[in-house]
C-alpha cells in the first residue's frame, strides 16, 4: 500500500502530465481570469481586496431548491507567489459562514489547477482541518468539475481523514452539462477557460461533441403556469389577482404554522418534492402543505417562486441603486430605500410590500426562529434582485443585503401605509 508521501509524489507527477497535455492542445492563449461574476472590480477597501479581486470564490444565488450555490474556479488562482493562501482560506471561510446555518452547495472548477498556482498538499490538510462540523452539516453536495488522476490521488491521500458521510457528498462531473441534472446551470458563473475546456472534452469525444442538454425548444407556458413566468402573465390569468396564488398561500401557511420555526427559510427540501409542487401549482392543481408536515416545504416554494421571476420582484432597474446604497450616509438610507421602491411600477410595488411586510412579522419573533433582519436579508437579498446577466459577484452581495435588511427592519417606515390585503 503506497504511502502519504508516495501519493503525494505521484499526484505531482499527475500534476506535470496533464499540463505538458494540455500545452500540446493549446490553439490560442487562455483568457486572464475574471475580476468577479459581474465583471465588477471590488472595493479596494475591501478587508480581503487582495483575493477578492482575482475572483477565485463567486456566491452565484440559490438553486431552484432554495440552497446557496458557491463557486471556487482553480482557473482564477494567480501564481502562488502573487496570492497568500493563508489569506485566501480566511477569505473562503469568512465566505462561508455568511451561509453555514442553511443548506448550501459547492461547485469546485478543476480546470486551471497548475504547479504554479496550486496551493500545497499542507493548506488542504490545513484547509480541511479548519472546516469543522459547522461548514460540513448543511453543505448538500460538492460537486468536482473535470475531475483529473491529480484529483482522485489527491481523494486517496484525505481518505483516511474524511468522514463516510462527508464523502458521499462527493460527485464527480466530467462535463458542465451534468450539472443540469443537478442544479440550476443558469445560476452558475463558469469562467470562459473552463468552458471552453469543456468543449474540447465533448468534441473529443468519440461520436463528436454531446448533444446539447438544452436543443428542445421551449414550451409555451400553461394558462395556470405560476413558475418561470411573469407577474403580469400571472395576474392576466388568475382574474387580475394582484398577490400571486403561490405567495399568497405559502405566506398565508407560514404566518400560522411557521413563525416561530427555528432556521426558517434557511433549510432545503427533497429536490423532487419541491419539483412535484411545482408541477401541481404550474397544473392549477390544489395544494396542501398540511400533506406535507413540513414548514420549510412552503418556504422553499416561497424562494423557488421568487428566484424563477423571468424578472427580479424589485426589477432590473433598480440594480445599480441598491449597488450604490453603501456610498449614502447612514442616517438617510432609510429614506433612499423609501424612494427606490416608490419608484417601482405599482403591481411591482403591491406585492413587494406584501412579501417585506410578512418578512419584517418573521423577524419580529427573532427570538424564537432566530432570524433577524440581517439573516432572512442573507436568504432573501439575492431572490428579490440580481443583474441581468444573473450572476452576482461577492462584492455585489453586501450592498443587496443591506438594502433588504433596511427593506425589512424598517418596513413601517419605508412602506409608510399599512399592510396590503392578499386578495
Amino acid at each position: 500500500m503506497a504511502s502519504s508521501s508516495d501519493l503525494e509524489q505521484l499526484a505531482e507527477i499527475e500534476l506535470q502530465k496533464e499540463e505538458e497535455e494540455e500545452h500540446k492542445c493549446v490553439t490560442d492563449a487562455p483568457s486572464a481570469p475574471p475580476i468577479s461574476s459581474s465583471g465588477s472590480i471590488p472595493d479596494s477597501s475591501h478587508p480581503y481586496y487582495d483575493v477578492a479581486r482575482h475572483g477565485i470564490i463567486q456566491v452565484t444565488g440559490d438553486d431552484n431548491y432554495g440552497r446557496k450555490l458557491i463557486v471556487f474556479s482553480s482557473c482564477c488562482l494567480p501564481p502562488s507567489h502573487q496570492l497568500n493562501h493563508r489569506r485566501l482560506l480566511e477569505y473562503l471561510k469568512l465566505t462561508l459562514d455568511q451561509y453555514v446555518e442553511m443548506d448550501y452547495i459547492l461547485v469546485y472548477f478543476h480546470h486551471g489547477l497548475r504547479s504554479i498556482n496550486k496551493p500545497s498538499l499542507k493548506w488542504l490538510r490545513e484547509a480541511y482541518g479548519e472546516f469543522d462540523r459547522k461548514y460540513k452539516k448543511n453543505l448538500k453536495a460538492l460537486f468536482v468539475v473535470h475531475p483529473t488522476n491529480f484529483i482522485r490521488i489527491v481523494w486517496n491521500i484525505f481518505k483516511p481523514l474524511i468522514s463516510h458521510k462527508f464523502g458521499k457528498k462527493l460527485m464527480y462531473v466530467n462535463f458542465l452539462d451534468e450539472l443540469r441534472d443537478h442544479l440550476n446551470f443558469e445560476q452558475l458563473s463558469v469562467p470562459p477557460e473552463v468552458l471552453r475546456h469543456d468543449a474540447k472534452l465533448r468534441a473529443a469525444q468519440k461520436g463528436g461533441p454531446r448533444p446539447s442538454a438544452r436543443t428542445p425548444p421551449p414550451r409555451p407556458p400553461l394558462p395556470t403556469q405560476q413558475f418561470g413566468v411573469s407577474l403580469q402573465y400571472i395576474r392576466e390569468k388568475n382574474r387580475e389577482t394582484v398577490i400571486p396564488p403561490v405567495m399568497r398561500q405559502t405566506v398565508s401557511y407560514l404566518k400560522v404554522k411557521g413563525l416561530r420555526t427555528e432556521g426558517l427559510f434557511r433549510r432545503s427540501a427533497q429536490v423532487q418534492l419541491i419539483k412535484d409542487i411545482q408541477k401541481l401549482y404550474n397544473l392549477g392543481k390544489p395544494v396542501n402543505f398540511d400533506d406535507y408536515d413540513d414548514v420549510h416545504v412552503p418556504a422553499v416554494i416561497l424562494k423557488t417562486f421568487l428566484r424563477e421571476l423571468p424578472e427580479p420582484l424589485l426589477t432590473f432597474r433598480v440594480y445599480s441603486q441598491v449597488q450604490e446604497i453603501l456610498n449614502i450616509q447612514s442616517s438617510l438610507r432609510v429614506s433612499r430605500c423609501q424612494q427606490i421602491v416608490e419608484s417601482l411600477p405599482e403591481h411591482q410595488f403591491i406585492v413587494v410590500k406584501f412579501l417585506l411586510c410578512f418578512l419584517h412579522m418573521v423577524s419580529q419573533e427573532s427570538i424564537f426562529n432566530k432570524m433577524s433582519p440581517s439573516n432572512l436579508a442573507c436568504v432573501f437579498g439575492v431572490n428579490l434582485v440580481w443583474p441581468r446577466d444573473g450572476s452576482i459577484s461577492l462584492t455585489a452581495l453586501t450592498p443587496i443585503n443591506i438594502f433588504t435588511e433596511l427593506l425589512i427592519e424598517h418596513f413601517h417606515a419605508v412602506f409608510k401605509s399599512r399592510c396590503p390585503n392578499q386578495n
